[in-house]
């Protein structure tokens, strides 16, 4: 569980030492073991957990947001998209590691090494994608806008202009990306304002700023 006081308890920055400075966030993840060997299915399951369950108990649920999103985008190799959703949240971080960091009111967030990186004992298994799972939209909507997005495929960036239909869901729209961009069963994953928008969601419920560039992080899958 993450150790951060109540929002409540947090009237000001007197959590925060004062001679903390922000740090740009480091590209070094932790190392770390886990106590037996676990599975990949094990380890996203410990992680939804405690994703899950962190907002309910302590924090800003928009900060846990944006740390699971940093915290994606870092495991990656995606430092600058990680960073970049970092500074739109105001979130410092005095040591350049996701484990310790504060929010905008003081609030001190610690994460576990568990959802920053993998142990050195994991075993070795392939979970089905969840995207992979949710069946495309079986009717072609007329497009009526353009979403613009950043597309972050490993090392590459680009932007473009994606048309959708405000009705369709995230789901649908990440499957066109697939198929634009041949990922197969890559995970695809839309954040907008340092949250990652969920696959039920319809593009117009999700409320994306006009001109807003919505951010696409696409982790490749690993053999």
């Amino acid at each position: 569980m993450g150790n951060c006081l109540l929002r409540n308890r947090c009237p000001s920055s007197r959590n925060q030492p004062e001679e903390a400075k922000n740090q740009p966030v480091k590209g070094e993840l932790p190392v770390w073991s886990a106590e037996r060997s676990i599975t990949t299915e094990q380890l996203l399951r410990k992680r939804a957990e405690f994703w899950d369950t962190s907002p309910a108990y302590e924090g800003r649920k928009e900060i846990w947001d944006a740390l699971k999103a940093a915290a994606e985008a870092l495991e990656s190799g995606n430092r600058d998209l990680a960073q970049a959703i970092l500074d739109g949240a105001s979130i410092t971080l005095p040591t350049g590691f996701l484990s310790d960091c504060y929010d905008e009111l003081g609030c001190r967030y610690v994460l576990p090494p568990y959802v920053l990186s993998q142990p050195t004992n994991i075993l070795t298994s392939k979970p089905e994608p969840a995207d992979a799972l949710l069946p495309s939209s079986p009717v072609t909507m007329t497009p009526d806008m353009h979403l613009r997005v950043r597309m972050s495929i490993g090392d590459q960036i680009s932007d473009e202009k994606l048309p959708v239909n405000s009705l369709e869901r995230v789901a649908d729209v990440k499957e066109r990306i697939r198929q634009n961009h041949n990922l197969g069963k890559s995970r695809i994953r839309l954040i907008c304002c340092g949250k990652v928008l969920s696959d039920k969601t319809a593009i117009k419920d999700a409320k994306v700023p006009k001109s807003f560039v919505v951010q696409v992080i696409v982790t490749t899958e690993q053999d």
